[in-house]
């Protein structure tokens, strides 16, 4: 059976103080790392911090974004050596905001992807379709695609152990959420992509997350779905009883 991840990420929220103050509320209540993964995705400036106050407990720290390279002439940017470096455990790739906002292609995702695992990273791939290519009925051809070029060239072993979440940009802060069956169908696919592209062994492994205006009041019934294995929330997670209440579900 796979174990249900609840990643919250922040966003560019919280500073340093805000953001220690809630892991002190928050450590101690979380489930067994056991029962289900409990994943705090903080700003590059509160990661070392907060690895830091985590460590031997049942949080894990992850990084919003990186880049695919190790070092270099890449002003502003933060390389998957730096976040292993600091003790950071996951890492987000391919958001839609990094997509829509900051040029980021199936390419570049990628090769982040690679990047993350040759450094002991476990990343995060974002998949999902514009309200747009939903009207237009093209979700299930544009997630399939972001999902295989995402994975080209990794292992099965790799495979198995990234985290994908389907993330439909028209449900993301919009306060529109899919309903369970319609995220469950999506997601569903997702692993047929995955089986397809990597075999039934692998896509019985992966873990499929949902993120789109998840929040207390809906989590159960979308982690209750056969293909969804957690969640990836936005402005849910950014208050501890909130967050607290989320990996709670996925127990």
């Amino acid at each position: 059976m796979r174990k249900q991840v609840i990643a919250g990420n922040w966003k560019m929220n919280k500073l340093l103080g805000e953001s220690e103050q809630f892991i002190d509320e928050v450590k101690g209540q979380v489930p067994s790392a056991d029962q289900v993964e409990s994943v705090v995705v903080a700003p590059f400036t509160a990661l070392h911090s907060l690895v830091q106050k985590t460590k031997g407990t049942d949080v894990k720290i992850g990084a919003q974004n990186m880049h695919f390279e190790e070092s270099g002439a890449f002003t502003g940017e933060v390389s998957p050596e730096m976040l292993k470096d600091i003790g950071v455990e996951y890492v987000v790739l391919g958001h839609s905001e990094r997509r829509e906002l900051f040029g980021e292609t199936d390419e570049t995702v990628n090769k982040k992807t690679h990047a993350a695992f040759k450094h002991g990273l476990t990343p995060i791939v974002c998949v999902g379709e514009s309200d747009e290519q939903r009207e237009n009925n093209e979700t299930f051809t544009v997630v399939e695609n972001q999902v295989k070029n995402a994975l080209e060239g990794l292992t099965t072993d790799q495979v198995k152990a990234t985290i994908i979440a389907y993330e439909p940009i028209w449900a993301i802060g919009t306060g529109k959420t899919a309903t369970a069956a319609d995220a469950n169908e999506v997601c569903a696919h997702v692993r047929q992509a995955v089986k397809e592209f990597a075999g039934e062994e692998a896509a019985e492994a992966v873990r499929i997350q949902y993120g789109g205006s998840v929040k207390p009041a809906n989590v159960e019934e979308l982690l209750g779905q056969s293909d969804i294995d957690g969640a990836l929330v936005g402005g849910a997670s950014l208050q501890p009883e909130s967050f607290l209440a989320l990996v709670e579900a996925g127990k």
